[in-house]
């Protein structure tokens, strides 16, 4: 698989899964539905970096590929994110961990919260990376 088909997979399964947490949400299964969130952003943000021409990290950490997105495009905007949403990105690395290991419920407020802390991060990210999400 060539650079270019690696990035281009990588964005749809983004979108896949980002679709399959709405729908996931639409049944009240909210453990999965932020799980779903948290792949579709490490998926978007590993493709960004692709598509920066840097292979991403052995990973699963949000705010870490967030931090060489930072270094590698210096846009104020991805640093102020890391900040703004420090709490979300936590929240949805921990659904990464407790979506195998730990019971944890969430709410519809808890998902739509996260989803609305992705939309945001994939916008500012997809305009750093020269990409529309």
């Amino acid at each position: 698989m060539s650079r270019r088909e690696e990035v281009e997979y990588l964005f749809e399964r983004s979108r896949r899964f980002y679709e399959s947490s709405s729908i996931l949400a639409e049944k009240g299964f909210y453990d999965l539905a932020v799980f779903c969130l948290e792949q579709s952003l490490q998926l978007y943000l590993k493709a960004a970096l692709l598509e920066l021409g840097i292979d991403y990290p052995r990973s699963h950490s949000i705010r870490k590929l967030l931090e060489i997105i930072y270094k590698i495009t210096l846009k104020e905007e991805v640093k102020e994110i890391l900040s703004r949403f420090a709490v979300e990105l936590g929240a949805l690395e921990d659904a990464y961990i407790t979506s195998r290991y730990v019971p944890r419920e969430y709410t519809r407020e808890e998902f739509e919260k996260l989803r609305r802390t992705v939309d945001e991060v994939l916008k500012i990210v997809g305009g750093a990376a020269g990409r529309r999400s």
